[in-house]
């Protein structure tokens, strides 16, 4: 593919830009062996999305990478997903700066994966195409369910994705020695190249190398984290009480969830949202059955859940090898704000227990995390764009699948501008803790109908539309009104709604107005809505009839 030769070289480019910089800028070279790393494995996903170009050219390749990923690689496709700048960082943060209250944001985040497990892996693939509106929309108002999904998906995504866009600039940031802003746009460029030109090819296989290296150097940097405690997890704890300026309440609950309604809100979110997201959905629809899609949870949950528990150990054991070493502050301070933002605390830690190799490995693994979560997240944005919204409502499913694909690689385009405005506009936010309200949001949104749809016989179009309506407008209303955004980001003295997460407030209220309008629905439709129910739970279950939902 010619465009995609041409953008290659575009993007090797651009990542010599910030050399560029800094040479006119007079500023010194920034550490050789970590931007070593970090061009050489940012060169080989270029070459895999070259690759992928060249194997992409339907809407089933671009959407879903023709469907013919094995259990074990999607499984670690989706941890690649999954494990994000809130896990490498933000959650090694939380640890750093308030201990045990990490441990329920780890936790939280990992213990979803049951709920898609038993309640939807096997069904999204038997009753699935590209996106999750292709199943709400199975027996209900194709025009409304596929706007309302479109409009929940794209709310989550730009959501999540400011998580990965601030880790990313922040990351580079302390790598390179550039402007945060100058970070920023290189993300967003990058991402936009992967998406554009390889779809999810290239978007799942950076996303298995991605998951593999950073299991495989997590590892490296916890073996050689521990060595320092003698390889004694009680030891480290006793370490970390004396080093720690708040003594033994470091490990003790409630320095940041003292609230019981903030906690319980949080943590719903956080169990539900999985199973709202819709790069995680996505992903079930690449592999070749319902089986494969078990064992693709089956592998994601082993990777997560390793992943996640050491990410925490190591950011209380920073407590105590970064912050004794004025090295790594501001002004050499140890009382002041961290080199490289809050956020870089695993960064610091890669460096003084494994030396420049190792910092400059993970930085390039972090920075690859990143990458392929925003790319997962600008696919199933585009994807919402240009299957759900042009090809299906506005050309009533007489796009072909060129068409389709323009739309999805200018809407990629869109989404990536997006994500640089907003990932500037929340440059200072707590990464792990932006998840979580986007988590609340997609537990809010796409959770409530998507599992009503599939399991609720009664469920109707308008009951389905209003439900999930409320749902996103209350959930993304509330998360404006929380301290988090109106205090911090807006500046307002107080915060019009206290709580910081949206969950046990618009998720329940979703269900009972989905539940309640559905109930008192005489329009027209419901009878043949209802009678779809059984064919659909037949194909659900079994998987019969699945040739013919590809129409869809």
């Amino acid at each position: 593919m010619k465009p995609a030769k041409l953008a290659i070289p575009a993007a090797l480019a651009a990542l010599l830009l910030p050399w560029a910089a800094l040479a006119a800028a007079g500023s010194p070279g920034p550490n050789a062996s970590a931007i070593a790393i970090f061009l050489a494995f940012v060169g080989i996903t270029l070459l895999i999305t070259l690759w992928a170009a060249r194997r992409t050219s339907s809407a089933s390749d671009f959407y879903t990478a023709g469907g013919g990923l094995s259990g074990f690689q999607n499984g670690l496709a989706i941890a690649g997903d999954y494990m994000s700048a809130a896990t490498l960082l933000g959650i090694s943060s939380i640890a750093y700066f308030r201990g045990y209250d990490a441990l329920p944001f780890a936790v939280g985040f990992f213990i979803g994966w049951p709920i898609v497990l038993f309640l939807l892996a096997e069904r999204l693939r038997n009753l699935g195409r590209f996106t999750v509106a292709d199943i709400i929309s199975y027996r209900l108002d194709e025009t409304r369910m596929r706007i309302l999904t479109a409009l929940g998906s794209l709310t989550v995504v730009l959501f999540y994705m400011i998580v990965q866009v601030v880790g990313a600039g922040q990351l580079i940031q302390l790598l390179f020695g550039l402007d945060y802003k100058y970070a920023v746009f290189i993300v967003g460029a990058l991402m936009v190249v992967y998406v554009m030109f390889g779809g999810m090819i290239a978007t799942s296989w950076v996303q298995i190398i991605k998951a593999t290296l950073l299991l495989a150097g997590g590892t490296v940097m916890l073996l050689l984290t521990m060595q320092h405690f003698d390889f004694s997890l009680g030891q480290m704890l006793r370490d970390v009480v004396t080093a720690s300026k708040q003594g033994a309440a470091i490990l003790e609950p409630g320095r940041m969830l003292s609230d019981p309604i903030s906690t319980i809100s949080l943590s719903l979110g956080m169990m539900f949202g999985i199973a709202g997201l819709p790069h995680i959905l996505m992903r079930f629809f690449t592999v070749t059955n319902a089986k494969e899609a078990r064992r693709s949870v089956f592998y994601a949950t082993g990777f997560v859940g390793y992943f996640f528990l050491i990410v925490v150990v190591m950011g209380l054991a920073a407590i105590v090898i970064v912050g004794g070493n004025p090295v790594y502050f501001v002004d050499g301070n140890l009382s002041g704000a961290l080199l490289g933002g809050s956020n870089m605390v695993i960064m610091h830690l890669a460096n003084t227990v494994g030396g420049n190799l190792l910092l400059g490995f993970m930085s390039a693994v972090a920075f690859a995390t990143i990458l392929a979560v925003v790319s997962g997240l600008a696919l199933a944005g585009a994807s919402a764009i240009s299957h759900d919204l042009y090809a299906m409502v506005l050309r009533r499913g007489r796009a072909n699948e060129q068409s389709e694909i323009r739309v999805s690689k200018i809407a990629t385009l869109c989404i990536g501008l997006a994500a640089i405005v907003l990932g500037l506009v929340f440059e200072n936010i707590n990464v792990a803790f932006m998840t979580a309200l986007a988590f609340g949001v997609a537990a809010s949104s796409n959770f409530p109908v998507l599992i009503l749809a599939m399991s609720w016989k009664g469920l109707t179009t308008r009951g389905a539309l209003w439900g999930g309506l409320t749902g996103l407008v209350v959930a993304v209303a509330l998360v404006i009104l929380s301290p988090a955004v109106w205090q911090s980001v807006l500046g307002f003295p107080a915060a019009i709604f206290p709580y910081e997460h949206p969950a046990l407030f618009s998720m329940p209220l979703a269900f009972l107005v989905c539940y309640v309008v559905s109930r008192l629905d005489r329009s027209a439709g419901i009878a043949r809505e209802r009678e779809g129910f059984e064919r659909q739970f037949i194909q659900a279950q079994t998987g019969f009839g699945i040739n013919e939902a590809a129409r869809h």
